[in-house]
Order: C-alpha cells, then sequence, then structure tokens
C-alpha cells in the first residue's frame, strides 16, 4: 500500500540546503533508516517543492502507525532526530496540534478512469 503525506519547511533557502543534506544517504543516522524499516516500510520518498514536501511511503501489512509512533517516542536517537529536524520544519495551516507530517487523500486515479 502507498501513503502519501505533506509538510511544510520554513521559507529560508539555507535551512532547506540543510534539510536536504541531513537526508542525504551519507548523512541520515543509520539509527533512523533503521527504524524506518523495522516499522515495516517498504520504501520511502520525500519530494519537494519551493518548501513544500510530500513523502511517499510503501508499507507492507505488518505496518502499524500507531506501533510506529510507539516505538518512535521510547527511542532517544529518533527522538533527538526529529527534534534536530523541528528546526527545518513548519506545520501546514490546517495539521492538528503537534502534528508533522499530514496524510494525503487521492483524488484522482488513471487506473480508474478505464480505456
Amino acid at each position: 500500500m502507498r501513503l502519501y503525506f505533506a509538510l511544510d519547511l520554513r521559507d529560508d533557502e539555507a535551512a532547506i540546503r540543510e534539510y536536504e543534506q541531513w537526508h542525504q544517504p551519507d548523512r541520515i543516522w543509520p539509527e533512523i533508516v533503521a527504524s524506518i524499516r523495522a516499522a515495516g516500510i517498504d520504501d520511502m520518498e520525500i519530494f519537494r517543492t519551493g518548501n513544500r514536501l510530500v513523502m511517499a511511503m510503501e508499507v507492507g501489512p505488518a505496518f502499524d502507525p500507531v506501533a510506529k509512533a510507539a516505538a518512535d517516542a521510547a527511542d532517544p536517537r529518533v527522538h533527538a532526530w526529529e527534534q534536530m529536524m523541528e528546526h527545518f520544519q513548519q506545520a501546514l495551516p490546517w495539521a492538528s496540534a503537534g502534528q508533522k507530517w499530514v496524510p494525503m487523500a487521492r483524488i484522482f486515479s488513471l487506473r480508474q478512469c478505464g480505456e
């Protein structure tokens, strides 16, 4: 199953460049990658236009977002990473209090249109 989420970065070019650098394969903390994989997330990509981010996640049947949130809350390295990332991020105007990545709803699928 593919899930999509959105989040904004602070509208600051230097901060955006630094955020992107932290997400390079040689800079992202290995514990973060391990926590993502351990949660049943098979693939994850983040795309950017301006200061808007879209994250696509391919999840397997073992993925449980509540369990992932609990595991993250109990992991000091994930907590430290999230605190560092908060410096770059800003919530979407319609996000709930404390919500970072907001789930996106699909509104169109070419596959469903037939031939």
